[in-house]
């Protein structure tokens, strides 16, 4: 039987070692809840690598970004920059990044961090590719850059998008896509979430779990095991339709539409 839901993950740390040992029953299980594909989150270089030959065993189930997350920006070097131009021609790869600013957790210097941003931003620009990015705690650095870029990009998505009001319509008015995690289960952290999202118009809304990380603190029945999976998308589809008034099924095909638009996926 054809599972109702048709759900694009667009954010999911796949290659992370917590899925070494069950990699393939939890993208069996992520399958048979609805979950038709899965983009895979490119952090590193190596990790990006990862993702795309991980991606390549999956056809047009799993895809793979390629870039460097904010945390690795100081490693950033010529051979790096290459590395990713070779990677984002491969066809599994369907964005760069993970780029973009993180200056709550500040593992790399902030000038590395811009540095490494911009870069990743141009191979965007040169191959015309989607862009998948990360901003925690950086808005006014990330948003100046973005902006003084974003005529000359496609695609962008803010993942796993966290921030305030001003952040969001900060966005919205570059003609950003938003992507919303799990964090909007989080009663601790998430509530403003729960007000916001139904300011994201229905055309630039996208869904991710960001596993293993962000499991819902709302999940009914509880699972054992504190790593998140893919196949818990429906759950965070059901929080965020709650919030915006509508059916999950709306939510759902409304947000798969635009993943698929956004990636180009088939």
């Amino acid at each position: 039987m054809k599972h109702q839901l048709d759900l694009v993950d667009i954010g999911c740390n796949l290659t992370h070692d917590s899925f070494d040992k069950d990699r393939e029953q939890v993208i069996r299980h992520a399958s048979e809840a609805g979950v038709s594909q899965i983009v895979v989150t490119g952090a590193s270089a190596v990790g990006s690598a990862a993702a795309r030959e991980l991606a390549r065993h999956y056809p047009n189930h799993l895809f793979a970004t390629a870039g460097v997350h904010p945390h690795h920006a100081a490693d950033y070097n010529d051979e790096t920059d290459q590395q990713l131009r070779q990677l984002v021609l491969e066809p599994e790869v369907v964005a760069v990044g993970e780029a973009g600013l993180d200056y709550f957790r500040d593992f790399s210097p902030h000038p590395a961090q811009k540095k490494a941003f911009e870069q990743q931003i141009q191979i965007a620009i040169d191959t015309q590719m989607p862009l998948f990015l990360h901003q925690r705690e950086a808005h006014a650095d990330f948003f100046a850059i973005l902006k003084s870029f974003r005529d000359q990009l496609t695609n962008v998505v803010v993942h796993c998008f966290t921030d305030t009001r001003e952040a969001l319509y900060d966005y919205i008015d570059m003609d950003c896509h938003v992507g919303i995690t799990g964090w909007i289960c989080d009663e601790r952290r998430g509530g403003h979430l729960k007000e916001l999202v139904g300011d994201i118009p229905a055309n630039r809304l996208l869904v991710e779990t960001d596993a293993p990380y962000l499991k819902p603190r709302n999940l009914r029945p509880k699972l054992k095991s504190h790593r998140n999976e893919p196949r818990i998308l429906p759950w965070v589809v059901g929080t965020i339709a709650a919030c915006r008034g509508e059916s999950p099924l709306v939510t759902a095909a409304n947000t798969s539409r635009n993943a698929r638009a956004f990636f180009n996926l088939p």
